[in-house]
């Protein structure tokens, strides 16, 4: 994978079946101009943090549900060149939800670490991170994932803001409530399924090797959002 664009939005509840029926004309559009892999993933386990949290993110309201999508290109040329195609001549489809509280970005991946296996449930996580510690940020991910790999997630993702705009309402610096220069990182875990998801965070939090990680996080572990998805499309498959 060489380049992402992630979304997170939110939808009405009622409008999941609505929402998936126009994610999947959407995907039709963007494969036929290259997109390898798109992927949406429902609000599950989305909880309140303490500094901010998704539903925050996008303002959801109490009949609304959080999306976390994106979508893997071959490089950043077909990704601009897509967008641009779409910006120019719109899709003329009603959207089943608040087009202005959509978050979107383009994203440069730093790690993707993979051991298989099509996704069926993932947490999603927005972090804030300084620019001068993307590469302590990058070794503090690749240390963890032979954990992460060996209590059951199929692949790992840190993805480094690259092309991210300040949004009409809201967008991902205000997501994470980000301070000065810093950069929002867009990342992953997947999962076969929500059992493993749940005896995986558990195994791995348990696992001695973690006392082993830095303990110092470069980044402020406040103001990460995180949250389980279940995946309702992949259409595709990564790089």
């Amino acid at each position: 994978m060489s380049y992402i664009d992630g979304f997170v939005a939110a939808v009405p509840t009622a409008n999941e079946a609505a929402y998936l029926e126009h994610a999947r004309s959407i995907a039709d559009v963007f494969r036929g101009l290259g997109a390898l892999r798109q992927v949406q993933c429902w609000g599950d386990d989305v909880k309140e943090g303490h500094t901010t949290d998704f539903r925050r993110a996008v303002q959801a309201t109490e009949d609304e549900s959080v999306v976390f999508a994106w979508i893997e290109w071959p490089d950043k040329a077909t990704r601009d060149a897509a967008i641009a195609r779409v910006t120019n001549d719109p899709p003329a489809r009603d959207m089943p939800f608040d087009g202005k509280r959509v978050i979107y970005g383009g994203f440069r991946p730093i790690v993707d670490e993979r051991a298989g296996s099509r996704a069926g449930y993932v947490d999603g996580f927005l972090v804030p991170v300084e620019p001068g510690k993307q590469e302590p940020y990058r070794a503090m991910a690749l240390a963890g994932y032979p954990i992460f790999r060996d209590h059951g997630i199929s692949r790992h993702v840190e993805a480094w803001a690259d092309d991210v705009p300040a949004g009409t309402v809201t967008n991902y610096a205000r997501a994470v409530q980000a301070e000065g220069d810093e950069v929002t990182v867009f990342s992953w875990f997947e999962w076969p399924d929500r059992e493993a998801r749940d005896k995986g965070i558990a195994g791995f939090m348990a696992d001695p090797r973690m006392k082993d990680l830095p303990s110092e996080m470069p980044f402020d572990g406040k103001r990460m959002v995180m949250g389980g998805f279940r995946v309702i499309m992949e259409e595709g498959a990564p790089a």
